[in-house]
């Protein structure tokens, strides 16, 4: 195969086209010409890295081992977190130790926090010494703080200093910080007393002081403050980042607004997970018995809600059986009112993520979730109730000599009824973990199927026991 374009992104464009219909080919072209696979992975770590995610495991470590530790090291940085952590398992620690001592710390420090504590020692005694402290110091934190989540490489410079002096400083060391938003200000003990954005730096006078200059008492966080409140800080003032600093005012790391984006991302992926009862830190990539042991407990405890169900119906089962009819019905009320409470479900959690329900406001959210829930179910109830007479007297349903008016009614009621429910339980169970210390999204949705299918199904019987039998 041959290809001839002038530059390295034409280059990058054609293979990841025909990398997703033809991924073999792309990888035999790279591999019998590693000079353009060098440039295009120095010029453009971003593309290269698109191209390497649609190739085999085997053929992207081969290429990555091709590459200098710098370009591979930016390479890893631009893929999948994911995908990134299966493909460093695969190289040599030789390799992947300079690679990531290349690399931002709070970028390894991120890849290397998700191996395990045996391979994650190999590799830092291989990485260089600097490298290995900022790792060490920033896998101290957990991940879901801001101390997980700040680079340590930020533009710090003693108050001393005048504009000018402080741009001279930093046109000599620029390559050595990765962001330079702001301009953070310390004392001699280098604890935090200014900020200043990098823009009103260059246009300020360059005999100005920088205490003239700068924002004295930023508003900064410790180590420990959690993702949602950086989150927070960061849209309340529309910062661009937030200075970390310890007890004692020292300024320690940055979280940039970047981090803060992809924490908030990660989060909501990970509530969406453990309500559904999946592996809250569970990838595609995680392995097969990792996925197992965490989602069979949530299984087992569904399997246990699903038997109390079972044992409602089951006491019911005479209403079943003089009116067979009603076990077809039964599904569409159920189905209804688990629909519903998910929707209440997500509303809720999605507020609660972002501290948006305080406690002062729990009584009007659960009644204007049921009135949500009524007025729904009226609605729905009229369809529903309607569709159930007519598939009845069409005859698609037997009546078994019962009224059609009297079961498309016990339809109608057992709507309304469930999706009131519904929509009180599906507020009330994140708000009540929320009480409880507990996540929100903690399996809520295998709870909330309990009583959906508990008042779909038993609901429904009792409704229709009383109106047809």
């Amino acid at each position: 195969m041959k290809i001839r374009l002038r530059s390295p992104r034409q280059l990058a464009r054609t293979l990841l086209d025909l990398a997703r219909r033809r991924p073999s080919d792309v990888a035999d072209y790279l591999e019998q010409n590693p000079e353009e696979w060098e440039a295009l992975a120095e010029a453009l770590p971003g593309d290269a890295a698109d191209v390497l995610e649609q190739l085999d495991e085997e053929d992207v470590v081969g290429l990555l081992r091709g590459l200098e530790a710098s370009d591979a090291a930016e390479v890893l940085e631009e893929m999948s977190p994911e995908l990134a952590v299966e493909l460093i398992e695969e190289l040599p620690v030789a390799q992947l130790a300079a690679a990531l001592s290349e690399m931002p710390g709070d970028a390894a420090a991120d890849l290397i926090g998700e191996l395990d504590e045996d391979v994650q020692e190999d590799i830092l005694a291989a990485m260089s010494d600097t490298a290995e402290e900022q790792v060490r110091t920033l896998l101290a934190y957990p991940r879901d703080t801001a101390g997980g989540l700040m680079t340590t490489e930020i533009a710090k410079l003693p108050w001393g200093l005048t504009t000018g002096e402080a741009i001279e400083r930093i046109r000599q060391l620029h390559d050595e910080w990765e962001d330079l938003s702001y301009v953070y200000v310390v004392d001699d003990d280098s604890r935090l007393v200014g900020v200043i954005s990098f823009r009103d730096l260059v246009f300020r006078r360059p005999g100005s002081p920088l205490a003239d200059v700068m924002v004295a008492d930023p508003v900064a966080v410790t180590p420990d403050t959690d993702r949602r409140d950086v989150a927070e800080i960061c849209q309340r003032y529309h910062f661009f980042g937030v200075p970390v600093v310890d007890e004692s005012g020292l300024l320690l790391g940055m979280v940039t607004v970047d981090a803060v984006m992809e924490a908030i991302q990660e989060e909501a992926s990970e509530d969406f997970a453990t309500a559904v009862g999946a592996g809250a830190e569970e990838t595609v990539y995680t392995s097969v018995d990792e996925s197992v042991r965490a989602r069979a407990p949530w299984l087992l405890v569904n399997l246990a809600l699903g038997i109390v169900v079972a044992l409602v119906v089951e006491q019911l089962t005479g209403i079943i059986s003089d009116l067979p009819v009603l076990a077809a019905l039964m599904p569409m009320v159920a189905t209804l009112g688990g629909n519903s409470g998910q929707q209440s479900l997500a509303v809720v959690i999605r507020s609660l993520a972002t501290d948006n329900i305080p406690g002062s406001q729990v009584r009007g959210v659960l009644r204007r979730q049921a009135w949500i829930g009524l007025i729904s179910g009226l609605l729905l109830a009229l369809v529903s109730g309607g569709l159930a007479m007519l598939l009845l007297e069409l005859e698609v349903f037997d009546p078994n000599g019962y009224s059609i008016w009297r079961i498309g009614l016990a339809v109608a009621l057992g709507v309304v009824f469930n999706l009131v429910v519904a929509g009180l339980a599906g507020t009330a169970i994140p708000l009540a973990m929320k009480r409880m210390g507990q996540d929100p999204a903690l399996a809520s949705t295998i709870f909330l199927t309990l009583i959906t299918d508990t008042v779909g199904f038993g609901g429904f019987l009792l409704i229709a026991g009383l109106l047809v039998r």
